[in-house]
């Protein structure tokens, strides 16, 4: 039993795998710059993806936190139902919207997904030619 340990032991120290993590080889980046080419890829999809997704996102979320601070009576508003109401009063956190004649609730901004403003035509749904 004795030997057979050994004879792994022996096996296992003269792996190149064991010989390439214990002695530099000749030629090849060392240290700092192995582990610097190792995490590069990662570290460059990290920045990629902060530029392409996050950042993005947080502009249009400011844009939006703008329009909804920037919300007055008499806008035409779309809610994220998709229904479309006319706005006739504003408070802080909350919108009165009528979105019939005489049918007025009550909104949370946030639910507001976009705005159109008051001399904005909407867009005609039959053809007329």
């Amino acid at each position: 039993m004795r030997t057979f340990l050994a004879t792994i032991a022996l096996f296992l120290a003269a792996t190149p795998a064991f010989a390439q993590a214990t002695a530099p080889t000749a030629g090849g980046p060392e240290g700092f710059q192995a582990m610097a080419l190792q995490f590069a890829p990662i570290i460059l999809m990290v920045v990629a993806f902060y530029f392409f997704m996050i950042r993005p996102q947080q502009n249009r979320a400011k844009q939006h936190a703008a329009k909804l601070a920037a919300v007055k009576r008499g806008d035409t508003v779309i809610m994220s139902s998709g229904m479309i109401g006319k706005v006739v009063r504003v408070e802080d956190a909350e919108v009165g919207v009528e979105i019939a004649q005489g049918v007025t609730v009550k909104v949370m901004k946030a639910m507001i997904s976009d705005i159109r403003s008051k001399g904005e035509p909407a867009a005609a749904n039959d053809a007329k030619g």
